[in-house]
């Protein structure tokens, strides 16, 4: 397979599914390792704002994932993300959640959609089917898959979870009469599932023996998917929709950015550490659970999301950090994000109701034992300046959390919205030098 050219197609494929929970992240991780066994660059990717999967691509494929998000991310930014994909000889993207499934507003649908970032890239789609419960009656639902945008690439499926060689048999009888290829059919086996938690995935630093789980679901995917077909169908990759001039990220919020890194602070988009660095950028890395502060010549102390809630007790006695932090604040700016932002209020409690002082920086109260669900893409006009933005400037996230609000007595960060353009009453907060929200930053609109 030769290297990308951009003036041509992009050989790649969209690995999605009808639903969370089909298992198209095993199917994905062993994709991209078996790949590059075969002596392949691969570049991954991941459609939508996923904070996790990131890292157990990177881990696969040896290369950085990049998200990509057609709701929060213009044409510009779209075609510099592809451009990453320089030096490769095959990008993998990976769905979220199901094949069409994204915003439905003003009358449109599938916004930010994996369908939609398949057609944008022409990349086509690999669904991955769970036969659980159901034999001929999956080819109706592949079927309904391929047909529901007949513009949409599309180049099979692979069965997952199959229990016996006469349910193979049985669906692909089914799939022959749709006319739908079957790529690979994979048995079903208990021991491939990754550790999960509220949010997903247990993060790739943290999931037992990684290496070799990955290392398994190629070995697997090698016996039972038909790779020459996935690497042949991603050369007849559409010439892309998107053919816009392509556009970095914003640029970086200081010159020395002091980044919490821990397993409780990780969830910061490739896109904008990798624009950071190309920018000039210093990354100061430090550990509160370690009990470390940030760097004092740092000109921004940034705590992205994460599970500070599992670490609550830890944080809680985190001297060091606290006192750092503290001193940093009366001069110079921090920022969290989420997680980050719930460990600059002055409490968390966890689901035990238990409470645990945090940092103190702002009056935040936030609560695990009162769980309550958040997710969606989030438009946010900052009421002041924050994070190298000017007071009046929009910027685009995704907020993901269970936790609730008991005390928010700090002056609003900015008006917020979600993607309907409804507020939404999570609208961070700021005190003196000290700012924090519920979403993760992707962009500013221009």
């Amino acid at each position: 397979m030769a290297t990308i050219n951009h003036g041509a197609p992009l050989p790649g494929i969209m690995i999605s599914a009808p639903a969370s929970g089909t298992g198209k992240t095993t199917v994905m991780l062993g994709l991209l390792r078996a790949l590059a066994q075969d002596g392949l660059t691969v570049q991954p990717y991941k459609s939508g704002p996923d904070y996790i999967d990131p890292a157990f691509h990177r881990a696969a494929a040896g290369r950085q994932s990049f998200n990509l998000d057609s709701w929060a991310m213009d044409a510009g930014l779209l075609a510099h993300l592809r451009t990453q994909s320089a030096g490769a000889d095959i990008c993998v993207a990976e769905g979220s959640m199901g094949l069409y499934d994204g915003v439905a507003t003003q009358g449109l649908t599938g916004i930010g959609s994996s369908a939609q970032t398949a057609q944008l890239m022409g990349w086509p789609v690999v669904l991955v089917l769970d036969l659980g419960g159901q034999a001929q009656s999956a080819a109706a639902t592949a079927l309904g898959f391929r047909d529901f945008a007949p513009d949409l690439p599309f180049a099979g499926v692979i069965l997952n979870r199959v229990a016996s060689p006469r349910h193979e048999r049985l669906a692909r009888v089914g799939m022959d009469q749709a006319g739908i290829r079957v790529l690979g059919a994979l048995p079903r086996r208990g021991d491939l599932v990754l550790p999960e938690r509220h949010l997903g995935l247990v993060q790739a630093t943290e999931t037992p023996e990684l290496e070799a789980r990955i290392t398994e679901y190629a070995a697997f995917l090698r016996a039972h998917v038909d790779l020459d077909a996935i690497k042949d169908a991603a050369t007849l990759a559409a010439a892309p929709a998107l053919t816009a001039t392509p556009k970095r990220p914003p640029a970086p919020p200081a010159q020395r950015i002091a980044l919490a890194q821990d397993a409780a602070f990780s969830f910061t988009y490739p896109h904008l550490l990798d624009a950071w660095h190309a920018a000039g950028a210093e990354i100061l890395p430090f550990s509160p659970l370690a009990d470390e502060g940030p760097d004092p010549s740092a000109d921004l102390v940034w705590l992205p999301g994460g599970y500070p809630e599992l670490h609550a007790g830890q944080l809680a006695a985190a001297d060091t950090f606290r006192a750092a932090l503290q001193r940093h604040a009366e001069t110079k700016p921090v920022h969290g994000e989420c997680g980050g932002y719930m460990a600059l209020g002055a409490a968390l409690v966890d689901k035990d109701g238990v409470s645990h002082q945090m940092a103190g920086l702002l009056g935040l109260v936030t609560s695990y034992e009162k769980r309550k669900f958040h997710l969606g893409y989030r438009r946010a006009v900052l009421g002041q300046e924050a994070i190298g933005f000017a007071a009046g400037q929009a910027l685009r996230g995704h907020e993901f959390h269970y936790s609730s609000i008991l005390e928010q007595p700090d002056a609003p960060l900015a008006q917020v919205f979600d993607a309907d353009g409804t507020p939404v009453p999570e609208t961070g907060s700021c005190r003196g030098h000290v700012s924090g929200t519920f979403f993760h930053f992707i962009t500013a609109e221009a």
